[in-house]
């Protein structure tokens, strides 16, 4: 059976509004799994929910980052909701003095969920921090058997979080099955379920492609299956943000450019505000959402989930989205682009190397 019911929300307050309602409403659980998760304006409503909660009996359970939530997990609150009954654990701990280091980017767990009552879920891309409050994003709430997928994934990350030793880790790991409507990807061989089913859904592709990603470095093979269906006729369209927050990410991201521009790909950069959406519809009959970037660090690295389904109703909301941020979103015409500058250009040679780890 599909989701018995989708309620989308676009921009992060509105999803903060109806996370947090859904948390008050929680009866016997609260489970939270987020990359990004502050104790600041919005962070703190969380918290105290979270309190109150697990007075009242409501079982807790906090699956956090370390990296992504760096500044949550060095302070002293953690142990606070501990000593009161939450239960946190973060997820590949490093030592503090490597947290800055380029290497501890990989392998996080970026993935997004709150499931309450092991009966509603959201997922999407949305964090817990008060820096991305006006941020245009994509996450939903959910129900029905959606809800249980979401709510396997978070526990087998949660054992696999506290069993420090690798060699059960990676067993476990292998133990993971693909799952109907909640699509995972892990850094394993052979557990690269959502990167694939991408694939096989884009290279099927009859008439069309509408890609929205904040983060777009997409590997070769994407980039080929791209090429070949704006080549046999098929409407190739990709929004992207106007500005990103890392420039050796903008600029790896502007070296690929030309390339599909060159093949009839086309390519649009949203304005109005940040854009953090990852999604995704083909032929307006498939669609899919959630955590997962194109590029490397979601490809090959990072613990990521979207919801992929053929749900027309579910199709047609992710299409309008798209349609809606492309009325707000100006072209990138191949004439213009190679007006750009030689120092711009130097720029991104230079980031061909880092392609594959950015």
């Amino acid at each position: 059976m599909p989701p018995t019911s989708m309620e989308f929300h676009t921009l992060t307050l509105g999803t903060w509004k109806a996370m947090l309602k859904a948390c008050r409403e929680a009866k016997l659980s609260i489970d939270i799994e987020q990359y990004i998760f502050q104790n600041d304006e919005i962070g703190s409503k969380f918290i105290e929910i979270f309190k109150q909660k697990v007075k009242s009996g409501v079982k807790v359970r906090m699956l956090i980052d370390m990296v992504g939530s760096q500044k949550f997990y060095s302070s002293g609150l953690p142990e606070e909701l501990r000593e009161l009954g939450v239960e946190i654990r973060f997820f590949n701990r490093i030592s503090p003095w490597r947290i800055h280091n380029f290497t501890s980017w990989f392998f996080r767990n970026h993935k997004k969920t709150l499931i309450i009552d092991k009966t509603i879920a959201f997922t999407g891309g949305t964090g817990v921090g008060f820096h991305m409050a006006d941020w245009r994003d994509t996450t939903a709430r959910m129900q029905g058997e959606v809800t249980e997928e979401v709510w396997s994934a978070f526990q087998e990350l949660w054992w696999f979080t506290e069993d420090r030793r690798i060699i059960p880790r990676i067993r476990g790991m292998r133990k993971t099955k693909q799952m109907r409507y909640f699509i995972t990807n892990s850094p394993y061989h052979r557990k690269r379920f959502l990167y694939y089913v991408l694939m096989e859904s884009l290279h099927s592709a009859q008439k069309s492609i509408y890609l929205t990603t904040p983060y777009f470095i997409p590997d070769r093979r994407l980039r080929r299956i791209l090429r070949l269906a704006a080549q046999r006729g098929v409407d190739v369209k990709i929004i992207v943000p106007k500005l990103l927050d890392v420039p050796i990410v903008e600029s790896a991201s502007h070296s690929l450019f030309e390339g599909l521009l060159k093949n009839g790909v086309k390519i649009y950069k949203y304005q109005p505000r940040i854009l953090h959406a990852k999604t995704a519809v083909v032929d307006g009959e498939w669609a899919t959402f959630g955590s997962f970037n194109l590029d490397s660090l979601s490809f090959l690295y990072n613990f990521e989930a979207n919801v992929a389904t053929h749900e027309a109703s579910v199709v047609q909301e992710i299409n309008k989205h798209f349609h809606e941020d492309l009325a707000q979103s100006e072209e990138v015409t191949l004439e213009a682009w190679n007006k750009r500058g030689w120092t711009r250009r130097f720029q991104e040679i230079l980031t061909t190397p880092f392609r594959g780890f950015l």
